[in-house]
Protein backbone atom coordinates (compact mmCIF):
# COMPACT_ATOMS: atom_id res chain seq x y z
CA UNK A 1 0.00 0.00 0.00
CA UNK A 2 2.84 2.29 0.73
CA UNK A 3 4.37 1.99 -3.02
CA UNK A 4 1.10 2.03 -4.08
CA UNK A 5 0.68 6.11 -2.13
CA UNK A 6 3.97 7.14 -2.81
CA UNK A 7 3.16 6.58 -7.30
CA UNK A 8 0.06 8.40 -6.43
CA UNK A 9 1.31 11.11 -4.88
CA UNK A 10 4.46 11.25 -7.71
CA UNK A 11 1.47 11.31 -10.53
CA UNK A 12 -0.14 14.44 -8.74
CA UNK A 13 2.88 16.42 -9.68
CA UNK A 14 1.98 16.00 -13.55
CA UNK A 15 -1.61 16.18 -13.09
CA UNK A 16 -1.36 19.16 -11.77
CA UNK A 17 0.98 20.73 -13.98
CA UNK A 18 -1.47 19.57 -17.08
CA UNK A 19 -4.20 21.11 -15.12
CA UNK A 20 -2.83 24.59 -14.97
CA UNK A 21 -1.55 24.68 -18.33
CA UNK A 22 -5.00 24.45 -19.14
CA UNK A 23 -6.59 26.82 -17.10
CA UNK A 24 -3.86 29.53 -17.73
CA UNK A 25 -4.37 29.17 -21.43
CA UNK A 26 -8.15 29.23 -21.42
CA UNK A 27 -8.36 32.17 -18.77
CA UNK A 28 -5.31 34.29 -20.30
CA UNK A 29 -7.50 33.57 -23.61
CA UNK A 30 -10.13 35.35 -22.33
CA UNK A 31 -11.38 39.26 -22.90
CA UNK A 32 -11.19 41.80 -20.98
CA UNK A 33 -8.39 41.52 -18.59
CA UNK A 34 -6.89 43.25 -15.96
CA UNK A 35 -4.92 45.66 -18.70
CA UNK A 36 -8.43 46.30 -20.24
CA UNK A 37 -10.30 46.98 -17.35
CA UNK A 38 -7.96 49.19 -15.27
CA UNK A 39 -8.26 51.65 -18.79
CA UNK A 40 -11.64 51.06 -18.70
CA UNK A 41 -12.01 52.83 -15.50
CA UNK A 42 -9.09 55.66 -16.41
CA UNK A 43 -11.84 56.58 -19.13
CA UNK A 44 -14.75 55.94 -16.79
CA UNK A 45 -16.42 53.01 -18.62
CA UNK A 46 -16.49 50.74 -15.49
CA UNK A 47 -18.26 47.36 -16.87
CA UNK A 48 -17.10 47.82 -20.72
CA UNK A 49 -13.88 46.00 -20.06
CA UNK A 50 -15.27 42.77 -21.36
CA UNK A 51 -16.99 44.54 -24.64
CA UNK A 52 -13.32 46.76 -25.21
CA UNK A 53 -11.74 43.37 -25.17
CA UNK A 54 -13.96 41.28 -27.41
CA UNK A 55 -13.38 44.47 -29.76
CA UNK A 56 -9.93 43.55 -29.92
CA UNK A 57 -10.67 39.89 -30.43
CA UNK A 58 -12.99 40.61 -33.76
CA UNK A 59 -9.18 40.67 -36.27
CA UNK A 60 -10.30 36.54 -36.90
CA UNK A 61 -7.10 35.65 -39.08
CA UNK A 62 -4.16 38.39 -36.77
CA UNK A 63 -2.16 36.72 -34.29
CA UNK A 64 -2.92 36.42 -30.66
CA UNK A 65 -0.54 39.21 -29.86
CA UNK A 66 -2.04 41.35 -32.71
CA UNK A 67 -5.15 40.93 -30.91
CA UNK A 68 -4.09 41.75 -27.94
CA UNK A 69 -2.61 44.74 -28.74
CA UNK A 70 -5.41 45.53 -30.66
CA UNK A 71 -7.75 45.29 -27.84
CA UNK A 72 -5.55 47.46 -25.52
CA UNK A 73 -5.17 50.36 -28.13
CA UNK A 74 -8.81 50.74 -29.40
CA UNK A 75 -9.69 50.88 -25.67
CA UNK A 76 -6.82 53.27 -24.94
CA UNK A 77 -7.89 55.85 -27.24
CA UNK A 78 -7.05 59.45 -25.49
CA UNK A 79 -3.88 57.89 -23.22
CA UNK A 80 -0.42 57.80 -23.74
CA UNK A 81 1.83 55.20 -25.22
CA UNK A 82 3.70 55.61 -21.49
CA UNK A 83 0.97 55.12 -19.48
CA UNK A 84 -0.48 51.87 -21.44
CA UNK A 85 2.85 50.46 -20.93
CA UNK A 86 2.87 51.38 -17.38
CA UNK A 87 -0.10 49.77 -16.85
CA UNK A 88 1.15 46.45 -18.39
CA UNK A 89 4.57 46.23 -16.58
CA UNK A 90 1.74 46.92 -13.30
CA UNK A 91 0.04 43.53 -13.68
CA UNK A 92 3.28 41.69 -15.33
CA UNK A 93 1.86 42.13 -19.06
CA UNK A 94 5.19 43.55 -20.69
CA UNK A 95 6.01 39.85 -20.62
CA UNK A 96 4.95 36.75 -22.88
CA UNK A 97 2.74 34.68 -21.45
CA UNK A 98 5.11 31.65 -21.46
CA UNK A 99 7.45 33.62 -19.09
CA UNK A 100 4.62 34.88 -16.65
CA UNK A 101 3.49 31.13 -16.48
CA UNK A 102 7.02 29.56 -15.59
CA UNK A 103 6.95 32.88 -12.77
CA UNK A 104 3.94 31.66 -11.60
CA UNK A 105 4.72 28.62 -11.29
CA UNK A 106 8.09 28.86 -9.91
CA UNK A 107 6.17 30.84 -6.95
CA UNK A 108 3.88 28.25 -6.48
CA UNK A 109 6.84 25.57 -5.78
CA UNK A 110 7.45 27.82 -2.44
CA UNK A 111 3.41 28.00 -2.00
CA UNK A 112 3.72 32.11 -3.03
CA UNK A 113 -0.05 32.46 -5.01
CA UNK A 114 1.40 36.15 -5.87
CA UNK A 115 -0.51 39.12 -4.42
CA UNK A 116 -4.09 40.51 -5.69
CA UNK A 117 -4.01 42.80 -8.32
CA UNK A 118 -7.32 44.74 -6.68
CA UNK A 119 -7.11 44.15 -2.64
CA UNK A 120 -3.85 44.77 -2.70
CA UNK A 121 -3.07 41.43 -0.12
CA UNK A 122 -1.44 38.83 -0.39
CA UNK A 123 -3.45 35.61 -2.02
CA UNK A 124 -2.57 32.99 0.80
CA UNK A 125 -3.67 35.45 3.43
CA UNK A 126 -6.84 36.06 1.25
CA UNK A 127 -7.81 32.56 1.42
CA UNK A 128 -6.47 32.06 4.98
CA UNK A 129 -9.16 34.67 5.73
CA UNK A 130 -11.76 33.20 3.82
CA UNK A 131 -11.20 30.01 4.83
CA UNK A 132 -12.81 29.71 8.00
CA UNK A 133 -16.39 30.13 6.48
CA UNK A 134 -16.09 27.88 3.86
CA UNK A 135 -14.99 25.40 6.38
CA UNK A 136 -17.20 25.85 8.68
CA UNK A 137 -20.06 25.48 5.82
CA UNK A 138 -18.41 22.54 4.01
CA UNK A 139 -17.69 20.64 6.90
CA UNK A 140 -20.73 20.98 9.02
CA UNK A 141 -23.04 20.47 5.59
CA UNK A 142 -21.26 17.24 4.52
CA UNK A 143 -21.36 16.04 8.01
CA UNK A 144 -25.01 16.38 8.40
CA UNK A 145 -25.69 15.16 5.20
CA UNK A 146 -23.65 11.83 5.62
CA UNK A 147 -25.33 11.44 8.82
CA UNK A 148 -29.06 11.98 7.32
CA UNK A 149 -28.38 10.58 4.22
CA UNK A 150 -26.98 7.37 5.22
CA UNK A 151 -29.46 5.89 7.41
CA UNK A 152 -32.37 7.46 5.53
CA UNK A 153 -31.10 5.60 2.57
CA UNK A 154 -30.21 1.99 4.56
CA UNK A 155 -33.71 2.80 5.92
CA UNK A 156 -35.73 3.20 2.72
CA UNK A 157 -33.76 0.32 1.35
CA UNK A 158 -35.16 -1.99 3.95
CA UNK A 159 -38.52 -0.84 3.65
CA UNK A 160 -38.42 -0.52 -0.58
CA UNK A 161 -42.02 -0.17 -1.62
CA UNK A 162 -43.64 0.49 1.40
CA UNK A 163 -45.28 3.78 2.60
CA UNK A 164 -42.16 5.23 4.33
CA UNK A 165 -40.00 4.90 1.02
CA UNK A 166 -43.06 6.06 -0.87
CA UNK A 167 -43.64 9.64 1.15
CA UNK A 168 -39.73 10.39 2.24
CA UNK A 169 -39.20 9.88 -1.93
CA UNK A 170 -41.62 12.41 -2.27
CA UNK A 171 -40.23 14.67 0.32
CA UNK A 172 -36.62 14.14 -1.16
CA UNK A 173 -37.88 15.20 -4.66
CA UNK A 174 -39.38 18.71 -3.09
CA UNK A 175 -36.14 19.18 -1.63
CA UNK A 176 -34.30 18.62 -4.23
CA UNK A 177 -36.33 20.61 -6.17
CA UNK A 178 -36.30 23.99 -4.70
CA UNK A 179 -33.01 25.90 -5.43
CA UNK A 180 -31.45 26.60 -2.28
CA UNK A 181 -31.04 29.75 -2.06
CA UNK A 182 -34.58 30.21 -2.48
CA UNK A 183 -35.08 28.13 0.73
CA UNK A 184 -32.55 30.13 2.28
CA UNK A 185 -34.72 33.30 1.26
CA UNK A 186 -37.75 31.43 2.82
CA UNK A 187 -36.15 30.84 5.59
CA UNK A 188 -34.95 34.44 6.69
CA UNK A 189 -38.74 35.85 5.99
CA UNK A 190 -39.75 33.43 7.98
CA UNK A 191 -37.36 32.65 11.07
CA UNK A 192 -34.95 35.43 10.97
CA UNK A 193 -36.65 38.27 11.32
CA UNK A 194 -37.67 38.96 7.71
CA UNK A 195 -41.69 39.39 8.69
CA UNK A 196 -42.57 36.43 11.33
CA UNK A 197 -40.00 35.01 13.60
CA UNK A 198 -37.01 36.40 15.22
CA UNK A 199 -35.78 32.92 16.05
CA UNK A 200 -32.02 33.06 14.15
CA UNK A 201 -29.62 35.47 13.38
CA UNK A 202 -30.09 37.23 9.63
CA UNK A 203 -26.29 37.23 8.45
CA UNK A 204 -22.53 37.03 9.52
CA UNK A 205 -20.81 33.97 11.53
CA UNK A 206 -20.52 35.64 14.82
CA UNK A 207 -22.60 38.56 16.45
CA UNK A 208 -20.72 41.33 16.73
CA UNK A 209 -20.23 41.12 20.82
CA UNK A 210 -18.63 37.63 19.64
CA UNK A 211 -15.09 38.68 21.65
CA UNK A 212 -16.88 39.61 24.92
CA UNK A 213 -18.95 36.41 25.34
CA UNK A 214 -17.29 33.52 27.57
CA UNK A 215 -16.44 30.35 25.23
CA UNK A 216 -19.28 27.98 26.01
CA UNK A 217 -21.55 31.25 24.43
CA UNK A 218 -18.86 31.67 21.80
CA UNK A 219 -19.35 28.13 20.55
CA UNK A 220 -23.55 28.57 20.82
CA UNK A 221 -23.36 31.95 19.36
CA UNK A 222 -21.14 30.03 16.28
CA UNK A 223 -23.90 27.46 16.02
CA UNK A 224 -26.84 29.63 16.03
CA UNK A 225 -25.61 31.47 13.22
CA UNK A 226 -24.67 28.24 10.95
CA UNK A 227 -28.08 26.60 11.15
CA UNK A 228 -29.94 28.27 8.53
CA UNK A 229 -26.59 28.33 6.07
CA UNK A 230 -26.01 25.01 6.77
CA UNK A 231 -29.82 23.98 6.57
CA UNK A 232 -29.96 25.45 3.02
CA UNK A 233 -27.13 23.43 1.61
CA UNK A 234 -28.27 19.90 3.45
CA UNK A 235 -31.30 20.87 1.84
CA UNK A 236 -29.88 21.01 -1.70
CA UNK A 237 -27.24 18.08 -0.88
CA UNK A 238 -29.04 14.96 0.50
CA UNK A 239 -31.24 13.48 -2.19
CA UNK A 240 -28.80 12.37 -4.62
CA UNK A 241 -26.65 10.16 -1.90
CA UNK A 242 -29.89 8.69 -0.16
CA UNK A 243 -30.95 7.67 -3.52
CA UNK A 244 -27.54 6.61 -4.26
CA UNK A 245 -27.21 4.84 -0.57
CA UNK A 246 -30.60 3.31 -0.88
CA UNK A 247 -29.77 2.02 -4.43
CA UNK A 248 -26.19 0.67 -3.54
CA UNK A 249 -28.01 -1.32 -0.41
CA UNK A 250 -30.87 -2.56 -2.51
CA UNK A 251 -28.11 -4.21 -5.03
CA UNK A 252 -26.07 -5.81 -2.04
CA UNK A 253 -28.99 -7.08 -0.58
CA UNK A 254 -30.25 -8.85 -3.47
CA UNK A 255 -26.86 -10.92 -3.92
CA UNK A 256 -26.40 -14.70 -2.87
CA UNK A 257 -23.80 -13.97 -0.14
CA UNK A 258 -26.38 -12.29 1.64
CA UNK A 259 -29.23 -14.96 1.14
CA UNK A 260 -25.93 -17.59 2.19
CA UNK A 261 -25.57 -15.49 5.79
CA UNK A 262 -29.42 -15.57 6.02
CA UNK A 263 -29.64 -19.36 5.56
CA UNK A 264 -27.05 -19.85 8.21
CA UNK A 265 -29.10 -18.59 10.79
CA UNK A 266 -27.56 -15.14 11.35
CA UNK A 267 -29.67 -12.02 11.93
CA UNK A 268 -31.37 -9.19 10.37
CA UNK A 269 -28.96 -6.97 12.11
CA UNK A 270 -25.76 -9.12 11.59
CA UNK A 271 -26.34 -9.42 7.38
CA UNK A 272 -26.92 -5.90 7.36
CA UNK A 273 -24.12 -4.40 9.20
CA UNK A 274 -21.65 -7.50 9.02
CA UNK A 275 -22.05 -7.96 5.20
CA UNK A 276 -24.21 -5.69 3.63
CA UNK A 277 -22.77 -2.40 5.02
CA UNK A 278 -18.75 -3.11 4.00
CA UNK A 279 -19.73 -3.20 0.18
CA UNK A 280 -22.62 -1.39 -0.43
CA UNK A 281 -20.87 1.96 1.21
CA UNK A 282 -18.09 1.36 -0.92
CA UNK A 283 -19.71 3.73 -3.59
CA UNK A 284 -21.06 5.98 -1.51
CA UNK A 285 -17.66 6.96 -0.10
CA UNK A 286 -16.62 7.08 -3.32
CA UNK A 287 -18.59 10.26 -3.86
CA UNK A 288 -17.18 12.13 -0.94
CA UNK A 289 -14.66 14.36 -2.73
CA UNK A 290 -16.60 15.35 -5.29
CA UNK A 291 -18.94 16.17 -2.37
CA UNK A 292 -16.56 18.06 -0.31
CA UNK A 293 -15.19 20.01 -3.41
CA UNK A 294 -18.61 20.89 -4.43
CA UNK A 295 -19.94 22.35 -0.88
CA UNK A 296 -16.29 23.99 -0.48
CA UNK A 297 -15.90 26.03 -3.72
CA UNK A 298 -19.35 25.86 -5.17
CA UNK A 299 -22.10 25.38 -3.62
CA UNK A 300 -21.84 27.82 -0.77
CA UNK A 301 -21.68 31.10 -2.99
CA UNK A 302 -25.28 32.13 -3.33
CA UNK A 303 -25.62 31.22 0.25
CA UNK A 304 -22.85 33.36 1.67
CA UNK A 305 -24.31 35.83 -0.41
CA UNK A 306 -27.47 35.87 0.84
CA UNK A 307 -26.55 35.63 4.68
CA UNK A 308 -23.68 37.34 3.97
CA UNK A 309 -20.62 34.93 4.82
CA UNK A 310 -17.19 36.26 3.32
CA UNK A 311 -16.39 32.97 2.70
CA UNK A 312 -14.05 31.41 -0.94
CA UNK A 313 -17.04 30.80 -2.91
CA UNK A 314 -17.73 35.01 -3.13
CA UNK A 315 -14.29 35.32 -3.06
CA UNK A 316 -13.52 33.37 -6.56
CA UNK A 317 -16.76 34.86 -8.28
CA UNK A 318 -15.74 38.36 -7.33
CA UNK A 319 -12.29 37.89 -8.65
CA UNK A 320 -13.69 36.19 -11.32
CA UNK A 321 -15.76 39.16 -12.11
CA UNK A 322 -12.67 41.75 -11.81
CA UNK A 323 -10.20 38.86 -13.69
CA UNK A 324 -8.18 39.11 -10.49
CA UNK A 325 -5.21 36.89 -12.50
CA UNK A 326 -3.41 36.03 -8.87
CA UNK A 327 -6.28 35.13 -6.97
CA UNK A 328 -8.21 33.03 -9.45
CA UNK A 329 -5.01 30.95 -10.26
CA UNK A 330 -4.50 30.64 -6.71
CA UNK A 331 -7.75 29.56 -5.97
CA UNK A 332 -7.61 27.14 -9.15
CA UNK A 333 -4.26 25.87 -7.87
CA UNK A 334 -5.09 25.21 -4.39
CA UNK A 335 -8.72 23.56 -5.46
CA UNK A 336 -6.71 21.14 -7.68
CA UNK A 337 -4.28 20.26 -5.28
CA UNK A 338 -7.07 19.83 -2.71
CA UNK A 339 -9.23 17.58 -5.12
CA UNK A 340 -6.22 15.63 -5.83
CA UNK A 341 -5.50 14.47 -2.54
CA UNK A 342 -8.74 14.07 -1.48
CA UNK A 343 -8.64 11.46 -4.21
CA UNK A 344 -6.32 9.69 -2.92
CA UNK A 345 -7.70 10.01 0.97
CA UNK A 346 -10.77 8.37 -0.49
CA UNK A 347 -8.86 5.33 -1.73
CA UNK A 348 -7.04 4.99 1.64
CA UNK A 349 -11.06 5.17 3.39
CA UNK A 350 -12.16 2.12 0.94
CA UNK A 351 -9.41 0.27 2.49
CA UNK A 352 -10.75 0.77 5.86
CA UNK A 353 -14.11 0.09 5.64
CA UNK A 354 -13.48 -3.20 3.12
CA UNK A 355 -9.59 -4.25 3.61
CA UNK A 356 -10.26 -6.67 1.11
CA UNK A 357 -9.43 -3.99 -1.14
CA UNK A 358 -5.58 -3.74 -2.05
CA UNK A 359 -4.70 -1.25 -4.66
CA UNK A 360 -0.92 -1.99 -5.09
CA UNK A 361 -2.20 -5.42 -6.14
CA UNK A 362 -4.01 -4.14 -9.03
CA UNK A 363 -2.03 -1.45 -9.92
Amino acid sequence: MLNYLLRRLLLVIPTLFGILVINFVIIQSAPGGPVDQTIARLQGQMGNGSRIGAAGAEAGGAASSRAEEDSLYRGAQGLSPELIAQIKKQYGFDQPASTRFWIMLRHYLHFDLGTSFYRDTPVTQLILQKMPVSISLGLWSTLVIYLVSIPLGMAKALYHGHRFDVWSSALIIVGNAIPGFLFAIVLIVVFAGGTYLQWFPMQGLFSAHWQQLPWWDKITDYLHHLILPVFCMVIGGFASLTLLTKNSFLDEIHKQYVMTARAKGLDERQVLYGHVFRNAMLIVIAGLPATLLGVFFTSSLLIEVIFNLDGMGLLSFESAVNRDYPVIFGMLFIFTLFSLLLKILSDLTYTLVDPRIDFEERS
